[in-house]
């Protein structure tokens, strides 16, 4: 563990953070929880608890969006359909694989999708229903072996131009399925064990006190800005834990692992940079 005997109280205050951040935005729980968790957590126990967590967390989500669901519900499907295929395959690799290369394989994968958020990146795809059943299994595979999946779905719900509520429920629908999905397979392998219930104990209710407290803020602050600040903060951590499971994992030596970490966050800071001169002309951090 990173500090010991610090791990619950840490992850309450992430938790309630990241579930603020997911009533504000519709997503983010596990990609804000995740890069700070595996510093105390390996995959194998923090995995089933963020999972039974999700459930409820993105179910509140849904319900408060359900007036968008009969609007993005067949847009979704062939994402959902890939799903089960891709949970299967992932929960198999998290049963079987070091802790640490899981911990390596989830912090190298977020980066990228991170920053690609963080750079306004967007590629509208023209078949989105052919595109979707491989993505949903990449996804199901993805999150059964991190508990992610906010990244590439955002990238891809935001390139498609789905207005707020849209998004919000499209997420929420998908982050549901694949977690019922997810926690099945789970107790099928044998996954769920008493640490991780234990675990999911204190994360719970500082999540059903984070999202509520999240959807009144966001009617605040500019979502756009919010989210942006949010990529940060996931940037800079995630560089930090890929920096330090490459020292643990003897494939880059200390002091000299952290320069990743210093490169991620200059770029970052950059594109943040880019970000704030673009809004400096138009509307501001809080409204009205």
């Amino acid at each position: 563990m990173f500090i010991e005997g610090f791990e619950y109280p840490v992850i309450v205050i992430v938790t309630f953070v990241a579930a603020a951040v997911t009533g504000a935005i519709g997503y983010g729980f596990s990609s804000l929880t995740v890069p700070i968790a595996l510093l105390f957590f390996p995959n194998k126990i923090l995995n089933p608890a963020l999972v039974a967590v999700a459930i409820v967390l993105n179910g509140y989500v849904l319900a408060v969006n359900r007036k968008s669901l009969p609007s993005v519900w067949r847009r979704v499907l062939p994402v959902l359909l890939g799903l089960v295929p891709g949970i299967v395959a992932g929960s198999f690799v998290l049963k079987s694989l070091n802790p640490e290369w899981l911990k390596f394989i989830t912090y190298l994968t977020l980066l990228p999708m991170i920053l690609l958020q963080a750079g306004g990146f967007r590629w509208p795809i023209k078949s989105e229903g052919a595109v979707g059943v491989p993505v949903g299994a990449g996804v199901g595979a993805l999150y059964s072996v991190t508990t992610i999946s906010g990244p590439p779905m955002a990238l891809l719900f935001n390139n498609q131009g789905m207005v707020q509520g849209e998004f919000r429920a499209a997420m929420a629908l998908l982050r549901v399925t694949e977690a019922v999905l997810a926690m099945a397979t789970y107790y099928f392998l044998g996954l769920f064990n008493p640490e991780s219930i234990q675990l999911a104990g204190w994360i719970l209710p500082s999540v059903l006190l984070g999202v509520p407290i999240g959807s009144f803020l966001i009617q605040r602050i500019q979502a756009e800005t919010f989210r942006r600040f949010c990529m940060s903060y996931d940037a800079w951590i995630v560089g930090f834990g890929l920096s330090r499971v490459l020292i643990v994992l003897q494939l880059v030596a200390s002091p000299a692992a952290y320069a990743i970490w210093l490169c991620v966050a200059s770029v970052d800071a950059y594109l943040l940079y880019l970000y704030l001169a673009r809004q400096r002309a138009s509307v501001g951090l809080f409204r009205g």
